[in-house]
This record gives structure tokens, C-alpha cells and sequence, in this order.
């Protein structure tokens, strides 16, 4: 080593991304253009994460447009995921989860992972469990919750899928379908559960519960609480995506 280099620090070299307004953010977000209160542990709430996510709202993808899997707000949505893969992020997300819809066609898009929707954990879920277990579904709108909608996430079902829907829990409804502007997490954990009980008494058999919503992870915890079942969310599907594509190296005593 010579005298020059002594306590010289490392330099490195970077360069920019064309396009690029920010950096270091991990997961990128496709946002409905909604009004809606996002709390700590939904989807659209920074404080959810670990790491740092970049939202993207896309313009005029509404929620009813996104439950019927209409196709108004397409372009909208590629040049999103596009811009999305142009700032940084490794892989892309979204708020709901019925955007399952567009799966396919921002996969093609892009040349990062893309999870759209909670439910594409629904044959992982499926190979975990033991038996004859089947999985439960509490999702916002149950009449959305169709086999064709299913069949894009599991479409060869080793197990029997129970759905129940919120879009007639009073709270839940006003705060994420009539988009009130209003949320009251207390009555919603209340609804949620009253729900989720409902679910596995009728079919006792489920052995796992998925939560469609990107809103509901705020009312996991309680979920699991009232059924003793493990329960998945967008969350638990967005960190472990989220490791995959962000692995660090272990140090330790040996």
C-alpha cells in the first residue's frame, strides 16, 4: 500500500438511470385513483414497510373498473409499471387485488417481477396445508370474487376455496367502496372478524385465510386472533417477494 492510498476512502462509481427522479426505492405501487383513508398496515400507507416503495397512482383506474376487470385504464396502467421499472424498482405491486385482471399483461411490459394481487399466493397457501383443508377468502366485493377471476390465480385447485365478501359490512363499504373519506378501524376490525368467523364456522375445514383487500391488513392480527389460522395478505406476499429480489449477505460468529 502507498502513503497516498493510507486512510483513502473507497470511491465508487454510479450512474444515472434516464428518466430516474429518485433512487433506493425496492417495490414500486400501481395506485387506483381513489379516495380512500390508508392507515398504518394497508397497502397504501409507507409506514407499512421496512424498506422504502414508490407509488404510482394511474389515472382514472377506478375501484368499480378494477372489480369488473375493465379494460378503460390499460394504457394507463402499462405506462405506469413502465415508469415504475424506469425510476428503480425491482419488482411492482399493487392496491388491489382484483387486479389480478391485468396480471399478464404488465408482466409483459416490464422486465421485473409484478404481483398484482394478493391472490396469486392462493397455490403456495394451497401446498402448505395439510389433509383435506381448504382455504378461506375474505375479499371487498364477493360478487367480484368470480371462478373465471379465480382461475387466473389457481386455476388447477388441489383444494376447495370458501369466499365471503364485505361489500355489506357497513364501515368496510363506505370507507372502500362508497369512498366516504371516513374509517373507523375499530368497527371495521369488529366487521372483519364478525366475517372471518362466519367463514370458518361454516366451513371448519379451512385451514389457511387469504385477505384480498389491500386495505386489510390492518385487521390481520385480530383475524388470526379469532380463528388460530394462519392468515395472508398483500403484505405477506409483497416482503417475501420483496427478499427475493433485495438478499443480503449473513455476517455472524461461527
Amino acid at each position: 500500500m502507498t502513503q497516498q492510498s493510507v486512510g483513502k476512502p473507497k470511491m465508487t462509481i454510479y450512474k444515472g438511470r434516464p428518466g430516474a427522479v429518485s433512487y433506493g426505492q425496492d417495490i414500486g405501487i400501481l395506485m387506483l385513483d381513489c379516495f380512500n383513508p390508508f392507515v398504518p398496515g394497508d397497502v397504501g400507507n409507507a409506514y407499512s414497510y421496512d424498506y422504502p416503495v414508490l407509488y404510482k397512482l394511474v389515472p382514472d383506474l377506478s375501484s368499480p373498473m378494477v372489480h369488473s376487470g375493465g379494460d378503460g385504464a390499460i394504457q394507463q396502467m402499462v405506462a405506469a409499471a413502465v415508469d415504475l421499472e424506469k425510476q428503480g424498482v425491482k419488482a411492482i405491486t399493487s392496491d388491489c387485488g382484483y387486479m389480478l385482471h391485468y396480471q399478464e399483461i404488465i408482466s409483459r411490459s416490464v422486465r421485473i417481477p409484478v404481483m398484482l394481487s394478493s391472490l396469486l399466493q392462493l397455490p403456495f397457501i394451497a401446498s402448505t396445508l395439510p389433509g383435506n383443508s381448504a382455504i378461506g377468502i375474505i375479499c371487498a366485493n364477493g360478487k367480484r370474487m368470480t371462478d373465471i377471476l379465480l382461475d387466473k390465480a389457481y386455476p388447477h385447485r388441489s383444494r376447495p376455496v370458501h369466499v365471503r365478501g364485505l361489500e355489506n359490512s357497513v364501515v368496510f363499504r363506505g370507507a372502500f367502496l362508497a369512498e366516504n373519506g371516513h374509517l373507523d378501524t375499530d368497527i371495521v376490525t369488529e366487521e372483519v372478524c364478525g366475517v372471518a368467523t362466519a367463514l370458518v364456522n361454516e366451513h371448519p375445514e379451512i385451514g389457511a385465510i387469504l385477505l384480498e383487500c389491500s386495505n386489510l391488513p390492518p385487521y390481520a392480527h385480530a383475524v388470526q386472533k379469532v380463528t388460530g389460522l394462519p392468515v395472508y395478505d398483500f403484505l405477506t406476499m409483497i416482503n417475501y417477494v420483496r427478499e427475493s429480489v433485495t438478499r443480503r449477505p449473513y455476517t455472524g460468529d461461527y
